[in-house]
């Protein structure tokens, strides 16, 4: 509807129309905020396992391959977790889920500082990735569905950003609180819990959600507050209504209209999370290996981190005006192309040149690639279809770890294990060209 014509109220208004001239408000930015950090928080817990399992080690004294399964092991729980918590998003709402998922996963991370062995605290890492993947699942179909449809994608990616935030806040965690032992670094991050209490306090239910499940005022009183007075409707007597599927199916990702989507996007978590985390949950082993120490090591990945930021920005620039698809497979295809670069690199500046082109490309395709997948499904499924994709992801963050460490201990080359990761990019880029563009289309 155009901002000219004459304010609405009465009959039928699809959600998706009303954001299609919504301005950008301060209220945006507030949940925006809000939900970044949950986004940072998911970062840290992840890598923060990664940082401190030579500390682990030695307290336990672990071979390689049990190192590698401590690493994945929050990312087994969160392939059930991810399926579970997929469906309550689209039951209970975006914003339970949120507040939920961060609350349990405070209590069981706080409750695995204490572990007294290798095998507790494998199985309250499992648990508490259980618990996290509801922040996963939610966090990018609840933003998209609070943005303006002009702003959404450049949005969104902005939003992934707290990936590099996460990884910074875990390596600058780790060395300051090394001497303390990992047992007070865990401890530390499980504070992140408490960030539930701003989710509850700043963001309103998704409107897309509440109108799907008939929760007629708490959809309007979302759409006001995030318009913040600026929106030329009144919607006090309209029905707002979105796409009726049945919530929360799993069935219904897997029909005919949703198949190939939902085969395609499987396909695509899985590989581009195998091409990233394979060499990601073993950069401080692979930098030992090439000479550098654990400061050094630390010193390398911050760099790295820092150099994820320019490529969020580039890539939320350009998916406004060329589109997912196009910028998706330039940017996956370049990552490619820096880790082979880096897997021939032959001396530290080298290393550093394709490691920084490498997080550029990499991270600003995850940018966009983590708004794509909300888009490719309609409300009442967006919680299920995105929480399969995390799924898959989650598989292949679970087995790379264990493939790499077996990789590394049987004296494979450094050549050939990170070119073994980089394959998996190449796949990415060819799976992304059957996929539907949605650059500028309305939510459903």
């Amino acid at each position: 509807m155009s901002m000219l014509e004459p304010p609405i109220e009465f009959g039928k208004i699809e959600v998706g129309k009303i954001f299609e001239d919504m301005p950008l408000t301060t209220q945006h930015w507030k949940s925006g905020f809000a939900l970044f950090f949950s986004f940072v928080i998911e970062a840290w817990e992840m890598m923060i396992i990664i940082l401190i399992s030579g500390l682990i080690s030695v307290d336990f004294k672990l071979t390689p391959g049990q190192v590698g399964s401590l690493i994945g092991s929050i990312f087994l729980g969160m392939i059930p977790g991810s399926l579970i918590w997929g469906k309550i998003t689209d039951i209970v709402g975006r914003k339970k889920t949120m507040i939920w998922s961060l609350g349990l996963y405070g209590i069981i991370s706080l409750i695995s500082a204490i572990s007294s062995s290798y095998e507790m605290l494998w199985l309250l890492r499992f648990v508490s990735g259980v618990a996290l993947s509801g922040l996963l699942v939610a966090s990018f179909p609840y933003f998209e569905e609070l943005l303006p449809v002009r702003s959404r994608g450049r949005a969104t990616v902005y939003l992934a950003s707290g990936w590099p935030v996460g990884f910074l806040i875990a390596i600058g965690t780790a060395y300051f609180l090394q001497g303390a032992g990992w047992h007070w670094i865990l401890a530390v991050s499980s504070l992140s819990g408490l960030w539930a209490l701003v989710i509850w306090t700043f963001v309103p239910e998704s409107p897309y959600w509440a109108a799907g499940h008939g929760q007629q005022e708490v959809a309007k009183n979302a759409i006001n507050h995030l318009a913040a007075g600026e929106l030329n409707m009144n919607l006090d007597k309209a029905t707002l209504v979105v796409d009726q599927l049945k919530g929360g199916s799993f069935k219904e990702l897997f029909a005919s209209k949703l198949a190939r989507v939902t085969w395609l996007q499987i396909l695509i978590n899985f590989c581009f999370s195998w091409g990233y985390w394979g060499l990601t949950s073993w950069m401080p082993v692979l930098l030992a290996k090439r000479g550098l120490s654990t400061p050094q090591g630390y010193g390398f990945m911050a760099l790295t981190a820092l150099f994820m930021f320019p490529g969020y920005i580039a890539s939320s620039w350009l998916t406004g005006r060329y589109g997912r698809k196009n910028i998706m497979v330039i940017f996956v295809a370049l990552a490619a192309i820096s880790g082979f670069g880096f897997a021939q690199a032959t001396n530290l500046t080298q290393m550093y040149i394709w490691d920084f082109a490498l997080s550029f490309f990499s991270l600003g395709a995850w940018g966009v690639w983590d708004t794509w997948v909300g888009e490719l499904y309609p409300t009442e499924v967006r919680g299920v279809g995105y929480s399969v994709g995390t799924a898959a992801q989650r598989v292949a963050n679970s087995i790379a770890p264990i493939v790499i460490g077996a990789l590394l201990a049987s004296n494979t080359s450094f050549f050939a294990t990170v070119s073994f990761i980089s394959a998996f990019l190449v796949v990415t880029v060819i799976s992304t060209l059957f996929l539907k563009e949605t650059e500028g289309t309305i939510l459903h």
